[in-house]
């Protein structure tokens, strides 16, 4: 599947740490829980984000070619235990624009270390696309916040690569939650109701003996998700219950569970 351009990633980043840092200039609670991290307050989920763009810029920075350890990003952590709503702005601000700037400097075919077996610079900007645009839907959700529409580019893209990483960790994790994603004859269908035809937003998924196999298109299966695409989007990844008015489950939803409990990192 075609991936976006290389600075389509990098604008999208940049965007999503604005959007993140206006959520906490709004005045939202830093204690409160993320409904959908509930192991995270709003504060802790500020410092995962900061502290990955930081550790992906030092990755691509010095082209590192093994995993760097995260204690050897510098100001990794965030400022201290007791700062503000605005050092915790100003310090994602900070990790936004350096994971970017290394990030364009670089361009997407350096050679760099990943976690998915592809060792390229373009890995890393479009995982952090979509990192970022996940967990600010965390934010927005812990803060009592809208959170908006996912531009449809960069949502159909979210999928694809959530897609590919329920792929690898079958691979890579032959005996975590996804091995059970073995359903010959099953198969499940995600419908964009919101997007022009030439995106082709939508997603048949069968999760086969052999792997869970895809392809953009309409086709029927065993079970559909339906709706608007950021909304889509935000069931798939677990952030907006099934039951939300803003979706629709046809067929098989027990399938769609099924798949919603057992597809993740691993």
């Amino acid at each position: 599947m075609t991936q976006l351009p290389h600075d389509r990633y990098c604008d999208e980043i940049a965007h999503q740490v604005g959007e993140f840092r206006a959520v906490l200039a709004s005045g939202a609670d830093l204690s409160a829980t993320v409904p959908t991290c509930p192991d995270w307050t709003l504060e802790q989920l500020v410092r995962h984000v900061g502290g990955a763009l930081r550790w992906v810029e030092l990755i691509v920075r010095t082209r590192a070619q093994e995993e760097v350890p995260v204690d050897r990003v510098p100001e990794g952590g965030g400022p201290g235990a007791q700062s503000d709503a605005a050092a915790l702005e100003a310090w994602l601000a900070e990790s936004g624009a350096l994971a970017v700037a290394a990030l364009r400097e670089a361009g997407p075919d350096a050679r760099v270390w990943s976690w998915a077996g592809i060792f390229t610079v373009g890995f890393w900007a479009r995982r952090m696309t979509h990192e970022l645009v996940v967990h600010h839907a965390d934010a927005a959700l812990a803060a009592g916040r809208p959170f908006g529409t996912v531009a449809a580019d960069v949502a159909a893209d979210a999928v694809d690569e959530w897609l590919q990483i329920v792929q690898f960790v079958q691979r890579a994790l032959p005996d975590g939650p996804a091995k059970e994603l073995r359903l010959p004859g099953r198969s499940l269908h995600l419908h964009a109701t919101d997007t022009a035809p030439e995106l082709n937003a939508e997603w048949l998924i069968e999760p086969a003996e052999d792997g869970v196999v895809w392809r953009r298109g309409h086709e029927k299966a065993t079970v559909a998700l339906r709706g608007p695409l950021t909304s889509v989007l935000l069931a798939f990844y677990r952030r907006l219950p099934l039951d939300a008015p803003e979706v629709e489950v046809l067929g098989d939803r027990k399938l769609l569970e099924f798949w919603l409990e057992r597809a993740t990192f691993g």
